[in-house]
């Protein structure tokens, strides 16, 4: 069974400029990765354009293979790499993974 992964995060900058600049990183670092590491089928990140004062900045919606698939995106040096970079300029994450 497939597996869709949600991310969304909170950036630390307040100001709008830097937090596109973070956002436009972030896809630009997590995306090209669906390239890149096996049974991984999709992987979009969007910035929030709505609602910015309760909504969260940023979220990553991916789909793989399996849950298999999913441990080896997140172990894998590429996705590592990535995400010391998303953790160096977010204050909060959540997420949630089910099966489609």
């Amino acid at each position: 069974m497939a597996i869709r992964h949600i991310v969304t995060w909170k950036l630390a900058a307040t100001d709008g400029a830097a937090k596109r600049e973070h956002a436009t990183e972030i896809a630009a670092r997590l995306e090209p990765l669906v390239d890149v590491i096996p049974g991984t089928r999709s992987l979009q990140v969007s910035e929030n354009s709505a609602y910015h004062d309760v909504n969260w900045d940023v979220v990553l919606i991916g789909e793989y293979d399996d849950l298999a698939a999913l441990d080896a995106y997140q172990g894998h040096p590429e996705h590592q790499a990535a995400a010391a970079f998303v953790r160096s300029v977010v204050s909060d994450r959540a997420s949630i993974d089910f099966e489609i």
